[in-house]
């Protein structure tokens, strides 16, 4: 069975990311993991987590009276489907029109320009 798109929000896609480096983690490690940049309360965390749990994102097995989370979707499912919702939302399926708009309003690095380049010559 084919699993439906996931929608995130930042602080969700946050945690995942945590799970995606680490494999699985409890709620306190994902807190401590996030507490230097997002500065969120444990309760919180264990929130996100239980939407993300209804979201069927991920899921949680016990071990000694703790729960341990575990991603149900890898990392390249989940940018697929925000890089199509964007491409498709933002600029009407236009690929042209969202490379433009990163080349534009966004600080590129010669090193990434050159790398770009590399990417569209290997695609013609």
């Amino acid at each position: 069975m084919e699993q439906k798109p996931l929608k995130l929000g930042k602080v969700q896609l946050e945690i995942m990311k945590v799970l995606w480096r680490n494999g699985s983690a409890t709620a306190r490690d994902i807190s401590e993991a996030l507490a230097p940049t997002e500065g969120l309360s444990h309760s919180t965390v264990q929130t996100l987590l239980r939407k993300l749990e209804a979201k069927g994102a991920v899921t949680h097995e016990l071990e000694e009276r703790t729960f341990i989370f575990k991603p149900l979707y890898q990392k390249d499912e989940v940018t697929e489907t925000a890089t199509r919702d964007l491409l498709t939302r933002v600029f009407q399926g236009s690929v042209y029109g969202m490379v433009s708009h990163l080349l534009k309003h966004e600080e590129i690095s010669e090193d990434e320009l050159n790398r770009i380049k590399k990417l569209i010559e290997k695609e013609k």
